[in-house]
């Protein structure tokens, strides 16, 4: 699977830790991250990431054409709901294009948890029925 990491400043840590725990996971899958996170998580993990760019300079959009070419499975978001982000309406754009292309969308550590589980367990594996499926009709 193809799996966004987007971390706000103040999120950043929780987005290493979260990382971390989750490497045995997270190995066996593409790893796509705004440019910043996506830095520290290699950094901190040695995770393979490809990286767009940051958030506020278009990462934000760049993982969102992502999720509206099919091209990303699950996106984790870890954002701060107590900071205002400058780039709010590309976070608001992004979050949207995941309700429409039905892509899991967590927004906090245990959401991320409960989804990175259900990933281990294949419980996602509905994703790729879905992308076999729209790859007939075309």
């Amino acid at each position: 699977m193809k799996i966004a990491l987007i971390a706000h400043d103040e999120k950043k840590k929780d987005m290493i830790q979260f990382t971390t725990a989750y490497s045995p996971i997270l190995k066996s899958h593409q790893l796509y991250a705004t440019g910043t996170t996506g830095a520290l998580i290699s950094k901190k993990t040695g995770l393979p990431v490809h990286k767009v760019k940051s958030g506020p300079l278009g990462g934000d959009q760049q993982i969102g054409a992502k999720v509206a070419n099919n091209e990303i499975d699950i996106v984790i978001f870890f954002k701060d709901p107590l900071t205002a982000q400058p780039h709010e309406p590309d976070i608001s754009a992004l979050m949207r294009l995941c309700d429409v292309y039905l892509i899991p969308l967590a927004t906090n550590m245990a959401t991320a948890e409960v989804m990175v589980k259900g990933l281990e367990h294949g419980d996602l594996s509905w994703r790729e029925i879905v992308k076999e499926q729209e790859g007939n009709d075309i």
